[in-house]
């Protein structure tokens, strides 16, 4: 056996032994990668379901139930559950100026792989609109 192929035998042993020590940690950059565009998507979709219902109830007619059924249901088309939605005020009137519509969304429940890197938090976000009601416009026209 030539010294050339005694090394290269040696080499592969090497390799071998360098990828099972670096297999791990390029799986835990993979799962966590996962986890945080989970994170993300989460963030997203709060966002725009707190914007959504916030467009919903500003408008003249519309019932504070149907601003949440409507945030709910765009929480649930990315499998979003236990996510709470308040509107704020929680009574709309005539002369309701501003309607603020937030959503919190717990990792609890909501991760995919592993719930550990986040721990239980809430994700949460915030829509703020000015009413299209009559007196809202007239007040704010008014600067009261």
């Amino acid at each position: 056996m030539t010294i050339y192929k005694r090394k290269r035998a040696l080499r592969r042993g090497a390799t071998l032994v360098e990828f099972a020590l670096v297999l791990p940690l390029i799986l835990l950059f993979f799962t966590a990668s996962i986890e945080f565009f989970r994170l993300n998507q989460i963030r997203h979709v709060a966002d725009n379901a707190a914007y959504e219902a916030c467009r919903h109830v500003m408008v003249p007619g519309a019932k504070r139930q149907e601003a949440i059924d409507r945030a709910q249901s765009m929480l649930r088309i990315v499998g979003i559950r236990n996510a709470q939605v308040t509107i704020n005020p929680s009574n709309i009137a005539e002369s309701t100026t501003e309607v603020t519509v937030t959503v919190g969304v717990p990792t609890q429940g909501n991760t995919w792989i592993f719930p550990q890197f986040v721990g239980n938090r809430v994700i949460g976000s915030s829509s703020t609109l000015v009413t299209e009601r009559i007196s809202a416009i007239q007040a704010g026209a008014l600067g009261n």
